[in-house]
């Protein structure tokens, strides 16, 4: 559908990432890659999504480094991210933030949680 939010959801328990899909796919494109490899190639494809949901420990490339290196290639249009993930730790929560997350939510996810900080952070 025209003029949708795109969102790239980034997570490797297929469970989790069909979930957020279905839920997030009611009002928004979505798409969703399994690893921070492959996170990666889409979030570099133009043209930037208006969100991205990332899992932190993932195989090939984790969250933080996935989110840092493209912040690092994207030098202009740079999406806002959400961290999901069972690291609680505050030494955690920091690293999130200090590599560009907007905001970081632990698992097991609330999808109400969840869906008021896409819409706080999509102007909704």
């Amino acid at each position: 559908m025209a003029g949708r939010r795109r969102i790239v959801v980034v997570e490797d328990d297929a469970d989790i990432a069909r979930l957020l899909a279905r839920f997030l796919g009611v009002r928004y494109d979505v798409e969703v890659a399994s690893d921070g490899e492959a996170g990666l190639a889409i979030l570099l494809r133009p043209p930037p999504p208006d969100l991205v949901i990332s899992d932190v420990m993932m195989p090939k490339l984790n969250g933080y480094l996935m989110v840092r290196k493209m912040r690092h290639a994207l030098t202009a249009a740079r999406p806002p991210v959400i961290f999901l993930t069972a690291r609680t730790r505050p030494a955690d929560v920091v690293a999130g933030i200090q590599s560009g997350a907007r905001h970081y939510l632990m698992k097991p996810l609330k999808l109400d949680d969840l869906d008021q900080k896409v819409k706080k952070i999509l102007g909704e």
